[in-house]
């Protein structure tokens, strides 16, 4: 069967689930920690057993590289030709990506053009795609962005009390988070009060290390508590 690497890369950080289509199981996840420090972790749990093993991480495409390595000689995957694609979180997709959208190298460097919205996030998750790019050459990437579920937020709700050419010129409106959490749990939402979802009107909280709230109407985002950036 084939599978699919979900990944979250962070700066110091690469958090991923192996998933088995088309069943959608989750058969292996695990981390890679402290990157970029002294002794890094690599961390692979499966079949109810974990694995950890601590060296040097120097970049991201050294805990790629050991991932890859772990899962092949644990005989979680026989092949790498078993991995159909790559899905990467991207934190902020701007104004330019309305949706999941296919990587290239067009798309990369926009991801990269976008680091002043998420100067923590987008670099990371920029380095961690071009890692499995490189280890994994021909396995489609796919961007899943944050932002984009937001997209459809009216102006009166997205653009602030401000002179308009500061959003004109600079972009300055309000972006939203956790969009791609928000998608799942209304959708899930909808499943479980067998409600269609574009009849419902819902407000939906994300509570993690960040906490934010959505007002989702019609099966769309409508406002949402987070702006310009994740702490705006």
């Amino acid at each position: 069967m084939s599978k699919i690497l979900a990944i979250n890369a962070g700066s110091s950080s690469l958090k991923w689930r192996l998933i088995e289509m088309p069943t959608e199981k989750v058969i292996a996840k695990g981390s890679a920690e402290r990157i970029g420090q002294k002794l890094g972790k690599i961390k692979v749990v499966a079949n109810g057993e974990k694995t950890e093993r601590e060296s040097p991480v120097p970049t991201h495409h050294d805990a790629v590289e050991m991932l890859l390595k772990m899962l092949t000689e644990s005989k979680i995957i026989n092949d790498f030709s078993e991995i159909a694609g790559v899905g990467h979180r991207v934190v902020a997709g701007g104004e330019i990506f309305h949706q999941s959208t296919l990587i290239d190298e067009k798309v990369l460097t926009q991801i990269e053009s976008l680091a002043e919205y998420a100067p923590l996030h987008n670099p990371a998750e920029a380095e961690g795609i071009r890692a499995f790019m490189a280890a994994l050459p021909g396995v489609p990437e796919v961007a899943v962005f944050d932002t984009s579920f937001h997209q459809t937020l009216p102006a009166v709700n997205y653009l602030y009390s401000i002179p308009y050419d500061y959003y004109k010129q600079f972009g300055a409106r309000k972006y939203g988070a956790h969009g791609t959490s928000y998608r799942y749990v209304s959708q899930r939402a909808a499943e479980l009060v067998d409600q269609p979802l574009a009849d419902l009107k819902m407000i939906v909280a994300h509570l993690g290390n960040g906490v934010s709230l959505d007002a989702i109407k019609d099966g769309q985002s409508y406002n949402t508590s987070m702006g310009f950036t994740p702490l705006a």
